[in-house]
């Protein structure tokens, strides 16, 4: 079977049209060009759904609604992050899947809500993608024309807007599209029960938690679209921290639409304090971030760890917030440390977590923070250290300290001090000397997000953080392996036996 000749883009007709000498051409012929082009474009036009290819981190999104009720498109501003959700919103309206399609799939027309900032946002962007521009017929948009019922009811609220259309269903049925916005309260929600729902921008976390209570019956997808600049914000925490389905986090590395010129250029136009949000989809945390480098200063790809270069762990005890481990190897030559591995678990017994750290190198020194030595478990009496040591983990004989005094918030010498030890950390950085194994994605949730308020350290979700400094601070007591003959006995660590 002879396969159909590949309809010529419009973006490949307007390429062949200028590579064209139109001084040779007559009136006729041009008339006929302007007119082969306009009807590529309204083709186009009439068809976006089936002509759409997505990057692969918005196939990823896709893909994770199969198993995701709960979804974030965590993504740099112009990075199509709009465009793909109302791609899928269409797929879901109409049950037309491509071939390509791993995500849910609705067997039944589905009723959805598409929520933005204001009515006005929602009409002009929205609405424009999965309907086409408010001066034009329905059908110049995701959902395809032919499968458009009847006409839209239009909103009271402002010209242009549509409250809700009707989308013919594959299986027969009809689905219903509402158009909503945030500034219209939860109550304009309160009485929807819906399939599905897609927000636009972030909305605040009461407005979410609406939008998962009107799909409750169905069990159906909530999925946001938004570039995080309200920073660490509830909602955002919701996925990052607390762990509520998937997030797909998609830069201005992963699209394809600008040069690697266009891309420096946009990089470059935004502040520092901007940057990492706008161009990255990381959460903005402005002035407030504890350590304002860029990720490529310090990140580098993993590698094996030299066995002469001398190792420590560090390490943070919790229970609801995750107790953390961190491995850092020291190239003593460079004066480099490397954090290549990492840990962090909450509410898990201590046998799991010291079975853990022993996995990774029982003979590796463990740095620990002032209350390992002095918290107790009151089912067992004994500090926390011990606990770990009765476990054979190679824990410090005392708590981390810095090898130099430093100064508390309150002026006066500490050997503890968490400021000293974040400034030790921060020039490590600023000079290069302080590298992250670039698959830590754990260590990097918390280094992103790791920032001041009121110029006071926001001691939540800092387990990782804590467990590195601890590692700076006890940095010179890293070791290399040592022989089998000179293996350590840690369950007598305690009796003074050894001088480590």
């Amino acid at each position: 079977m002879t396969a159909a000749p590949k309809r010529l883009s419009y973006k490949e007709a307007l390429e062949q049209v200028k590579a064209t000498d139109l001084s040779s051409l007559n009136d006729f012929q041009k008339k006929e060009l302007v007119e082969t082009l306009e009807a590529i474009k309204a083709w186009e036009d009439e068809h976006q759904l089936e002509l759409y290819r997505p990057y692969a981190k918005q196939k990823e999104f896709h893909a994770a609604g199969a198993s995701n009720r709960e979804r974030l498109l965590m993504a740099a501003n112009q990075c199509g992050k709009t465009y793909s959700a109302a791609a899928e919103v269409a797929m879901h309206l109409t049950g037309l899947y491509p071939d390509w399609w791993e995500g849910k799939r609705f067997l039944h027309a589905p009723r959805i809500m598409a929520a933005g900032m204001t009515s006005q946002l929602v009409r002009d962007s929205m609405q424009v993608l999965l309907c086409g521009i408010p001066q034009r017929p329905l059908g110049h948009g995701m959902v395809p024309k032919a499968s458009i019922v009847g006409d839209p009811t239009m909103a009271k609220s402002i010209t242009g807007a549509i409250d809700f259309i009707k989308v013919q269903h594959s299986t027969g049925g009809e689905s219903i599209l509402y158009f909503r916005s945030y500034d219209q309260g939860r109550e304009r929600v309160q009485a929807m029960t819906l399939d599905a729902a897609w927000l636009d921008e972030e909305p605040d976390l009461e407005y979410y938690t609406e939008c998962m209570t009107r799909t409750n019956v169905a069990s159906g997808p909530v999925f946001m679209t938004f570039t995080p600049l309200k920073g660490l914000s509830d909602v955002v925490s919701r996925f990052l921290h607390d762990k509520h389905g998937h997030v797909t986090n998609m830069t201005i590395e992963d699209v394809d639409h600008y040069t690697r010129e266009q891309k420096d250029a946009i990089i470059a136009q935004y502040p520092p304090h901007e940057r990492d949000a706008r161009t990255k989809g990381i959460p903005m945390l402005g002035s407030g971030k504890v350590f304002p480098v860029m990720e490529e200063k310090i990140l580098v790809t993993p590698f094996e760890i030299p066995p002469h270069w001398p190792r420590i762990v560090g390490f943070d005890i919790g229970w609801q917030h995750p107790t953390a481990a961190v491995w850092v190897a020291h190239d003593r030559d460079t004066d480099t440390v490397y954090v290549y591995d990492a840990y962090r678990a909450a509410e898990t017994i201590i046998p799991i977590h010291a079975a853990m750290i022993k996995s990774k190198g029982a003979w590796i020194p463990v740095a620990y923070p002032h209350d390992g030595a002095a918290v107790k478990d009151f089912n067992q009496g004994l500090p926390i250290a011990e606990q770990y040591r009765q476990e054979g983990v190679a824990m410090r004989p005392m708590h981390a300290t810095l090898p130099e005094t430093g100064l508390d918030g309150e002026g006066k010498m500490s050997r503890i001090s968490t400021e000293a030890g974040i400034q030790i950390m921060l020039t490590r950085m600023e000079t290069g000397r302080f590298k992250v194994f670039s698959h830590l994605s754990d260590w990097l949730e918390e280094f992103r997000g790791y920032h001041r308020k009121d110029g006071l350290l926001v001691k939540v979700r800092d387990d990782l953080m804590s467990a590195t400094r601890m590692a700076i601070f006890d940095l010179r007591f890293a070791i290399t392996k040592p022989s089998k003959s000179r293996m350590i006995d840690h369950k007598r660590r305690s009796s003074g036996l050894y001088g480590w």
